[in-house]
């Protein structure tokens, strides 16, 4: 029998199907194993899935953006406290960075759904316990499990302690959280007495490690192969000039920092400590404390553009990315958030600060020694993975804080292409072979990809998603 016009098309049409099937999977677990379900997510998902017109980033997108939600979010809501403890991936350990990050994106659809809003509540106050149980940790066990890596100062570690590294944006992400929870809802349920505690912790660790009265009481050190995860000076770092900014013992990639006062997270303490004051003052009616923060957010600020601004020979007045207070600094930047490219985005009030958008140029130039271009594309690394590793985080970063079109459109492309046909963002990839990556399951870039997606969409970009 001959094969009619009409038949022949619809064999097509399947044929074609079947391929984008199996080129664009849906990489997404069944649903019964989805660890949380929002009705809010879904609709999302579905509403900027219609304005993608590139196949293949529309199943990156549908992929990536539920990531969190389908994956790392542990949720109870026994009683009238709820609490998430959410995973960082592949590691089953809750970093108050990353768990920040990971559900940031869901928060401005979490007033339409009450059982997200509740879900991201219980991240919050998840949060504010975990720094009680111990303001230096950047990482936390679900529980007194005592799994996680060992420091070796001889003191005992906390069971609840999966790592112990001092890190400034560990800090950072929760009140960040809280702050845009609180903005989208209304809701003022988290600002009880854990988080009271909780900004006293915060500004407790902060005034010590501005180091004025001395080292103060952190320290660590690690039998390790690995330069950067331990601290000199048995546990305290390189010495510093101790003229009111912040020190961070590691950054937000947890390496060790080799100029204690981190630039990028000093500017985001500045930030939420801002944001802590207005909570403070609006929520708690506590005026006292709201100046403390108001206070330390503007002796910080004030120190970074007095010390921390270098001249560059090629690009002007810059940010450095690490600085000692006696006049070293290290002009640099690594992929890990907060960046110095990434301040555009954490600290929207600076993206058009002429010293940033300077900045942003040096960081993403071979003049930064941990930017890298090669056959798979160009982005920023670090030192934790190696010297050839560009992250999608920092494209994404590039993207966020770009304002020409052209720029975005480029970032999308090499996203779109760095996969390796996983149908997810990996934490790192070889510069010449997007198939040699780091982390097949990275929650935190994942969920990021779909933010950028989301805000091109919403902001009126989504003719760069065609």
């Amino acid at each position: 029998m001959a094969i009619t016009k009409k038949l022949l098309s619809f064999l097509l049409l399947l044929a074609a199907q079947t391929a984008f099937a199996q080129e664009y999977p849906d990489r997404r677990p069944a649903e019964g194993q989805r660890l949380f379900r929002s009705e809010a997510v879904e609709a999302k998902i579905e509403e900027v899935s219609a304005r993608i017109g590139d196949a293949r980033l529309r199943a990156l997108f549908r992929n990536c953006f539920p990531n969190t939600l389908d994956t790392t979010v542990h949720f109870s809501d026994d009683d009238d406290s709820p609490r998430t403890f959410v995973y960082t991936g592949d590691i089953h350990a809750m970093w108050l960075r990353d768990s920040g990050a990971q559900v940031w994106p869901y928060v401005s659809l979490c007033a339409g759904d009450e059982h997200l809003r509740r879900m991201i509540a219980g991240v919050i106050l998840c949060q504010w316990d975990l720094i009680a149980r111990d303001r230096y940790a950047n990482a936390f066990n679900d529980g007194p499990t005592g799994d996680g890596a060992r420091d070796d100062t001889g003191a005992p570690q906390n069971p609840w302690v999966f790592e112990r590294k001092w890190e400034i944006d560990s800090h950072c992400y929760p009140v960040r959280l809280a702050y845009g929870y609180w903005k989208a809802t209304g809701d003022v349920s988290v600002f009880g007495q854990e988080w009271i505690r909780a900004i006293d912790n915060i500004l407790l660790t902060f005034r010590e490690q501005q180091r004025k009265d001395g080292n103060g009481p952190y320290r660590f050190l690690r039998v390790t192969d690995r330069q950067l995860d331990t601290k000199a000076r048995a546990g305290l770092g390189h010495p510093v000039n101790p003229i009111g900014l912040i020190c961070s013992a590691f950054r937000p990639s947890d390496d060790a920092t080799q100029y204690e006062f981190l630039v990028p997270s000093n500017f985001f303490a500045v930030s939420i400590l801002r944001k802590a004051a207005e909570i403070l003052s609006s929520v708690n009616g506590d005026a006292a404390r709201a100046s403390e923060c108001l206070a330390l957010a503007d002796e910080v600020e004030g120190l970074l553009h007095k010390y921390a601004v270098v001249d560059h020979p090629r690009f002007g007045k810059i940010y450095a990315y690490e600085i000692d207070g006696f006049g070293n600094g290290y002009l640099m930047d690594d992929a890990n958030v907060p960046s110095l490219l990434s301040l555009g985005y954490l600290v929207p009030e600076m993206a058009d600060d002429p010293v940033y958008r300077n900045t942003r140029d040096f960081v993403w130039s071979r003049n930064n020694p941990y930017f890298f271009a090669g056959k798979a594309g160009e982005g920023i690394g670090g030192p934790h993975i190696g010297s050839r590793s560009i992250w999608p985080m920092s494209i994404m970063m590039k993207a966020f804080t770009a304002t020409d079109d052209a720029e975005i459109a480029a970032c999308l492309e090499q996203l779109v292409r760095s996969d390796a046909g996983t149908g997810f963002m990996h934490e790192s990839y070889d510069k010449d072979d997007v198939s040699d990556y780091t982390r097949s399951w990275f929650a935190w870039a994942n969920t990021l990809f779909g933010e950028l997606i989301v805000k091109l969409a919403d902001g009126g970009k989504d003719y760069l998603l065609k």
